[in-house]
Order: structure tokens, then sequence, then C-alpha cells
């Protein structure tokens, strides 16, 4: 009766994988009880969320066994079984959250998931429609940020034609931890539908405007290794001799001081062709470190991005068409004749245009929807491979 039940709610190839790390977890948590070791107590406390949704669902689970075995007792009184079916309804709508949640548990953590991030906004196709909109992607962002206390400073800002409502690239920095995984369903391809102040026929455009979500590390190698700058087998380190450094005047507005120091950096990772320029701070020292953090984000990113792919191609066979979206898919369109926002990863449409632009509670709604594909998408994975592996 009892596997009968558990069936019901998780497939048995993601209880096996629940049952594996739960055990790891115990194992583990028995040698740190021994002696200490920090990698061990990273171990535990990552598999810590495993172990108390396992729990909680194992729980649920016997409770329903008994509940039902109470009623199917003949034996037993009228008004205890009364009180038993009652118990069985709200146990089982329970069961359903506590299956959820052991999915979610169940799904690896991102490994940059805790990092501040980088978000990087440039227009794509679109003219100054997508400089404008990138603009105000930017203030969108900026907005959101403060709404829900997170600090954000605009590292890099570079204007369209001197505009102030439009950019040709912008970089903008979260501070807190976990910002990265907060954001980073917001990566790619970003259409707004609107008539253009200069139309004269009224006729609504189609513009475009590309964001990446990129980690943020620390000024320096971590000591536990986590982030080991100085390795070369780390996904974090760059070696010098293949960035190319120019140093020249900074463009555009600024006064004399631009026009008359070679401030502005620009780093070229040969191997890659990635190239990052860097003029915001009258400091060479400065736009040379903000430079780097970006090149860094940037290599690191894209490591991880190939890794995932190679990960998308070993599952290929058990997934099927259940691949990973790249940033150069749309994600979103933003129709401002409708006063409409759909996400075209969630299917989520709302139409509240005007507070999702200033990163309010809407927006929120979206990128929870998003956050949720997402996650259905990691766990189906899990399903499939865990299931081919059985096979």
């Amino acid at each position: 009766m009892l596997c009968a039940v558990r069936s019901t709610y998780l497939s048995p190839a993601l209880l096996t994988r629940a049952r594996n790390l739960l055990a790891e977890h115990a194992d583990l948590s028995d040698q740190l009880a021994t002696s200490f070791d920090p990698k061990i107590a990273k171990r535990v406390g990552e598999l810590g969320p495993v172990a108390k949704a396992l729990a909680e669902w194992n729980n649920a689970n016997e409770s329903i066994s008994e509940l039902k075995s109470m009623l199917e007792d003949p034996d037993a009184e009228a008004e205890l079984r009364s009180i038993a079916a009652e118990e069985l309804q709200t146990t089982e709508n329970t069961l359903t959250t506590l299956s959820d949640d052991l999915k979610r548990a169940l799904v690896p953590r991102h490994p940059f998931a805790d990092l501040p991030c980088l978000l990087e906004i440039r227009p794509g196709a679109g003219g100054d429609e997508a400089s404008i909109f990138s603009f105000e992607l930017l203030e969108m962002y900026v907005a959101f940020c403060a709404h829900r206390g997170l600090r954000s400073t605009v590292i890099k800002l570079e204007r369209a034609d001197n505009r102030a409502d439009a950019l040709t690239e912008a970089v903008l920095e979260v501070e807190a931890e976990g910002a990265y995984d907060l954001l980073r369903t917001e990566s790619g391809v970003h259409r707004v539908q609107r008539v253009p102040a200069t139309e004269a026929k009224g006729r609504t455009h189609t513009s475009a405007v590309s964001v990446m979500v990129l980690p943020s590390f620390p000024d320096t190698s971590s000591g536990d290794g986590a982030f080991n700058f100085d390795d070369p087998n780390s996904d974090y380190y760059i070696d010098p001799q293949e960035v190319r450094t120019e140093k020249m005047r900074a463009s555009g507005a600024g006064g004399q001081h631009v026009n008359k120091t070679e401030s502005a950096i620009r780093l070229t990772h040969v191997p890659t062709g990635t190239v990052v320029s860097m003029q915001d701070s009258r400091s060479q020292h400065a736009n040379r470190k903000k430079a780097w953090q970006i090149l860094r984000a940037k290599l690191a990113e894209a490591r991880q991005d190939a890794r995932e792919q190679e990960l998308v191609e070993l599952r290929r066979g058990a997934m099927g068409g259940v691949g990973r979206m790249g940033r150069g898919d749309k994600v979103r369109t933003y129709n401002y004749g409708q006063s409409r926002c759909t996400d075209h990863r969630s299917g989520l449409t709302v139409h509240n245009l005007d507070n999702v632009l200033e990163g309010g509670e809407i927006l929120v709604k979206v990128m929870d929807s998003v956050r949720s594909w997402l996650t259905d998408r990691e766990i189906l994975a899990l399903v499939l491979e865990a299931n081919e592996k059985q096979n």
C-alpha cells in the first residue's frame, strides 16, 4: 500500500536518487561528527534540503498509510474514522506540496547560484528603438533591485549618439549574494513592439535587445579553492599572456579630461575573441579592474555553457526535444499597444506593462513563472536521465 502511494507522487527514479543522496548525507554527517572538514561540511549543507524534504515526504506517506489502515479497520469507531478521513484528505494535499519540494531539492544548484551578478544589456535589431528600449530595460532592472532591497550599480554605460535615453551598452552590477540565481533567467532576447515617436504613419515596429546575465566573482581567489583564479585547470583561470591590453582615449561625453588622457581600456582574449572595453572611470586602474571582472565573468559563463551543452548532448537520446534555451533565443515580448508582456518560455502573459517596466510585482510574477518553468524542465531531465540509467 505504501509503495503504491509513493509511486503516485514521485517517480521511482527520483525516489532512488533521493534515497542515495540521503545515504550520502548520513555518511558525511557521521564523518563530520569525528573530524571537521570544510569540503565535507559544504557537501552536507548542499544535501541538507534533500534530507529534510525526503524526511517530511516519508512522514506524510507513513501518516497516509496509518490513516488508511484506520479507515479500513471494521472495528474502528465511527467518530475516529470520520476524523481519519478528514486528516487523510489534508495529508494527501500536503503530500502533493511535499513532493514538489522534494523534486526541487533534487535539482542541483547552479555553480554560480550564490554569487552576485552582472547584467549586460545591448541593443539588437531595430536601430534607435532598440537603443531606447535598452535604456528602458536598464531602468527596469535598477527599479526591480530597488524594490527588493538589492544594491545595484551601473558600472558601464555607453550612450547612443550622446542621447540621455538611449544606449549602446550597459552593465549593471547587482552585488547581493544569490543575485545570479534570481536573475539568470533574464538572459536572452527581449523584444519590444510599439509605435516609435518618429513613426508618421502609426505603424508598430519590432525591436530587440540582448540581455546577458553573468556571475560576479570576488576580487581575489578564495582560500577554499571555490574560485581559484591562479590554477590553470580552473574554469576561472585566465592566462594573462592570452589577453591583449590596449589603452586609448575614452570616446563620447566627458569633458576635457576624456580627450587628454588614455584612461580607457580594451581587453581581448585572443583564443576566444572575447572583447571587453571600459571607459566609465577617469582612472585607468579602475577601468582595467572592471574590464577584467567582466572578462572573467564572460569566459567562466561560456565555459559553464559549454559544459551544460555537453550534458544536453549526452541526454539527447533520453530527453528527445527537452534541451536548453540559449541566450540568443527570444525570451520575452513587451507590447505597448496592448499593454502586454509575454514570456515565451513559461507562456505567461500579463497585461500591466507599466508595472513590469517599473520593476514591480507583475515583473516578479513573470520572473517567478520562468524559474518554475526552468525547474520543471530540470526535473524532467533528471527523471528521464534516471530512467534511462535504469533501463
